[in-house]
């Protein structure tokens, strides 16, 4: 496979390469005529940012900040969006602790029925979890 006849002698990777190096500087030293592509001023001034402020961006308008919520204030509306979430968790945690405790005191077989209903506990909070999400993802945006 030849690139060019004149530089038989030269590989065609390095052709390449210089073939593109030298389009790539080319297009870098052109320069347009002024009032067309660039502003007339020279040196623009530098773009000082705010921090404390969302960015200005030219067509975009953000949404307003929703005001911050604590712990007790997200829990109490996650609960009531969702109330089997946390009665799930509940179930589970006093399966294992009473399931923990009856295994402690000897009783195999009430520890067994116990970590079972654990089990059940669980997957009724999974599902209740998977839920949960798909209404609030079909839910309607307000």
């Amino acid at each position: 496979m030849s690139c060019d006849v004149q530089l038989a002698e030269m590989p065609c990777s390095l052709f390449l390469f210089h073939f593109l190096l030298a389009e790539v500087l080319s297009m870098a030293t052109a320069t347009t005529p002024v009032g067309q592509d660039q502003p007339t001023t020279a040196d623009p001034s530098p773009v000082v940012f705010d921090l404390s402020q969302p960015p200005v961006i030219e067509g975009f308008a953000p949404l307003p900040r929703a005001k911050e919520e604590n712990f007790k204030d997200k829990f109490i509306r996650k609960t009531k969006e969702n109330p089997f979430v946390p009665i799930g968790c509940l179930g589970t945690a006093g399966a294992l602790i009473y399931g923990l405790s009856a295994f402690r005191r000897g009783k195999t077989r009430q520890s067994q029925l116990l970590m079972r209903a654990r089990i059940f506990a669980q997957g009724f909070t999974v599902v209740a979890i998977i839920v949960g999400v798909a209404t609030t993802a079909l839910k309607p945006k307000q």
